[in-house]
C-alpha cells in the first residue's frame, strides 16, 4: 500500500488516484443533495427521518473523499466541494438529475419510485466499490472504505426493503417501479464506469476494473429482481460523460443552491 508521501513521488499514480477520488466524492455529494430535497416530502415522517440520516451519512462520505484530496494537495476540502464549476465535476449524470418536475419549495411533483430505484441501484453499486476499495493500494482510501462500509450496510438494507415492497405491492406501484427501472438503467453505466482513466485506475490496483465491478453489481441485483417479477435491463458500459465533465443544467442549479452559503465567504470554514 502507498502512503500520501509515496503518491507524490509517482505522478501517474497520483493522477489516477485523484481522478478516482473526485468521482467518488462528487457522486456522493450531488446525490446526497438530491436526497435532501425529499425532506418534508417523503411518504411518511419515519421515512423523512431515515432518509435525512442517509443523506447526512452520504454527505459525510463525500467529505472524507474531499479530505483525502486535500491531503494530496488538491486544495481545501471545502473549496473542492463547493467552489468547483460544473465542468470540473466528475459525478455521474444520473445522480444530478432532478427528483421530478417543480421546485422543492414550490409545487414539487417528485417521483418516489424514481428515488427508490436510483438510490437502491446506487447503494448497491457503492457497496461493490467499497468492498473493492477496502483492498485499495492507497492505504488512506482503504481505511476510509472500512469506515464507510459500516454505515453503507444500513443504507443498502433501507433501499432494498423499499424496492422489494413496492415491486411486489398491489395497485400502481409495480408499474411505476418498472418505468423507474428502465429510466435509471438508461444512464446507470455512468455510475459504474471509472471514466477516461479507467485502465490506469485499475492498473494501479486502486479498485477493481469497471467490468468486474459491473458484473458483481449485476449478480447482486439479479438476486432481488428474480423473485420481484421485474426484469433488470442490460446496462451497456460506456465512458460516461459525467466523468468527462459534461453535465446537464440540473447540476448547475444544484451547485448554485449547494454553494449559496459558501459563496458569501469562501475563506470561512464551513
Amino acid at each position: 500500500m502507498k502512503s500520501p508521501q509515496e503518491v507524490n513521488a509517482d505522478p501517474a499514480y497520483k493522477q489516477a488516484l485523484t481522478e478516482l477520488l473526485y468521482q467518488l466524492a462528487d457522486d456522493d455529494f450531488v446525490l446526497a443533495f438530491r436526497g435532501s430535497e425529499w425532506l418534508g416530502l417523503a411518504p411518511h415522517i419515519e421515512e423523512d427521518v431515515a432518509f435525512s440520516s442517509i443523506n447526512q451519512d452520504t454527505m459525510g462520505h463525500a467529505a472524507m473523499y474531499y479530505q483525502l484530496l486535500e491531503d494530496l494537495g488538491e486544495g481545501k476540502a471545502d473549496d473542492l466541494a463547493h467552489g468547483r464549476k460544473a465542468f470540473e465535476r466528475k459525478n455521474a449524470i444520473l445522480l444530478e438529475e432532478v427528483n421530478g418536475p417543480g421546485h422543492y419549495l414550490k409545487e414539487p411533483y417528485y417521483d418516489w419510485a424514481f428515488a427508490v430505484v436510483r438510490h437502491y441501484f446506487y447503494a448497491q453499486a457503492k457497496k461493490v466499490k467499497i468492498d473493492s476499495l477496502k483492498n485499495s493500494s492507497y492505504e488512506p482510501l482503504a481505511q476510509a472504505a472500512v469506515k464507510i462500509n459500516m454505515e453503507l450496510y444500513y443504507h443498502l438494507l433501507h433501499w432494498k426493503t423499499w424496492f422489494t415492497q413496492l415491486a411486489s405491492a398491489k395497485g400502481e406501484a409495480p408499474e411505476r417501479m418498472k418505468k423507474a427501472v428502465v429510466k435509471v438503467c438508461q444512464d446507470f453505466a455512468g455510475v459504474l464506469t471509472l471514466g477516461p482513466k479507467a485502465d490506469e485506475i485499475a492498473g494501479f490496483h486502486l479498485i477493481e476494473d469497471e467490468n468486474q465491478l459491473k458484473q458483481r453489481w449485476v449478480n447482486e441485483m439479479e438476486k432481488v429482481f428474480s423473485p420481484s417479477g421485474l426484469q433488470l435491463p442490460e446496462v451497456e458500459m460506456v465512458r460516461g460523460d459525467g466523468r468527462n465533465g459534461i453535465h446537464t443544467t440540473d447540476l448547475d442549479t444544484a451547485l448554485e443552491t449547494l454553494s449559496e452559503v459558501y459563496r458569501q465567504d469562501p475563506a470561512a470554514s464551513w
